[in-house]
């Protein structure tokens, strides 16, 4: 399906560049949290390749796609060593490294929903799969350096542009409707929503008649 919609080399292409705004942002928390280089390659690593890798291991995609092809295993490594050297020019243009991250996030979310739909599974369980896709890295960067993960704390609602994009694919996929042109629909949607989720500081609702002016827990 996936091979349908974009030509195999704009494919990976889309895909390593997605790994890489991950994986710069990864590492560049890494060297904020003052962790060495071995901690800082790890976290460039599991930031860009652990949800897809959970999603591989759900649908029975082994070996996941992250140890099948060098480039994607590669790619976090190289702007780990960017970061390490580089971090201070690097933490400038951070505001354009969040609009690349905004775009992986549209582009993992509909790849990762229609590649879990061709191993079979239903619409519901391949929107959520596309959502972990685009957000379990995020998710695993946090845990391992001791951060309130942001799908639990979404502060300028980054999951949900996630799910938005992936119910998105999966209507398209219900109406037999998914094409090159829905499927960007897709990606656009997602990424505008992030876009101005940062620009506006937008975000999920807190729990009801909780005011947003009452201190968050630690």
């Amino acid at each position: 399906m996936l091979h349908d919609l974009f030509p195999p080399g704009i494919q990976h292409a889309l895909d390593l560049a997605g790994i890489f705004v991950f994986a710069t942002a990864g590492a560049l928390l890494a060297v904020r949290k003052n962790f060495d280089v071995f901690g800082i390659c790890v976290l460039a690593l599991v930031t860009a390749l652990g949800g897809g890798l959970f999603r591989d291991l759900v649908i029975g995609a082994v070996p996941p796609a992250a140890f099948g092809e060098l480039s994607f295993f590669v790619t976090p490594l190289i702007a780990a060593v960017i970061v390490y050297f580089l971090h201070p020019e690097v933490q400038r243009i951070n505001r354009a490294i969040n609009v690349f991250d905004a775009a992986g996030l549209g582009l993992f979310c509909v790849t990762g929903t229609t590649k879990a739909y061709e191993y079979g599974l239903g619409l519901t369980a391949s929107a959520a799969l596309g959502v972990a896709t685009a957000v379990g890295g995020g998710v695993l960067r946090d845990v391992l350096a001791n951060e309130v993960p942001s799908l639990l704390r979404d502060r300028e609602m980054y999951a949900v542009p996630a799910i938005v994009g992936a119910a998105m694919v999966a209507l398209s996929i219900a109406f037999d409707s998914l094409n090159g042109v829905t499927t960007g629909a897709a990606i656009i949607t997602t990424f505008v929503l992030r876009l101005l989720a940062m620009r506006y500081h937008w975000r999920a609702p807190l729990a009801w008649n909780r005011r947003s002016s009452v201190s968050e827990e630690p």
